[in-house]
């Protein structure tokens, strides 16, 4: 490659190149070395807070968007599961002994004098077991989501 005098080329600037291209305009054929060092870009300047500060917010992002998506993933899995465990209050009987009479269906109330009155339990009318109030008398453990009563105030 030939290069007349007139000829040359331009010097090429640019805020990230580190060294500026040259070039050496020659009458004869030259072949040009291979340079000892290639044009670098000069990478961003940042400090040890922004760094920091980029990285939380980053992780904030993730956990914001992860942890739903963990959630809502848990739930449908747990919908499609047939729910099996007995309820823990009733023992899977889906009643509870009454809390008044203790299950005898009737309640002894001590009078005066030594004297005592026996009267049928008003709390489970006689019987000495109540429906259980967490499984609603299934006998089935409810899950965590079907047993909170969502109310609407409207």
């Amino acid at each position: 490659m030939t290069l007349s005098p007139s000829l040359s080329l331009p010097n090429l600037h640019s805020s990230f190149l580190s060294c500026p291209l040259k070039s050496k305009p020659s009458a004869t054929t030259f072949i040009q070395p291979k340079p000892s060092s290639y044009p670098r870009i000069r990478a961003l300047e940042l400090d040890q807070n922004t760094v920091v500060a980029i990285s939380v917010g980053l992780v904030s992002v993730a956990v914001g968007i992860g942890i739903p998506v963990f959630y809502e993933t848990q739930i449908d899995n747990a919908a499609k599961r047939e729910n099996t465990q007995p309820c823990f209050p009733c023992t899977g009987s889906g009643a509870q002994k009454c809390r008044f009479c203790l299950g005898s269906g009737n309640v002894t109330v001590e009078l005066g004098g030594g004297e005592k009155e026996v009267s049928r339990c008003i709390n489970c009318d006689g019987v000495g077991s109540l429906t259980c109030t967490t499984c609603q008398g299934s006998g089935i453990q409810p899950r965590y989501l079907d047993r909170r009563e969502f109310k609407d105030d409207d």
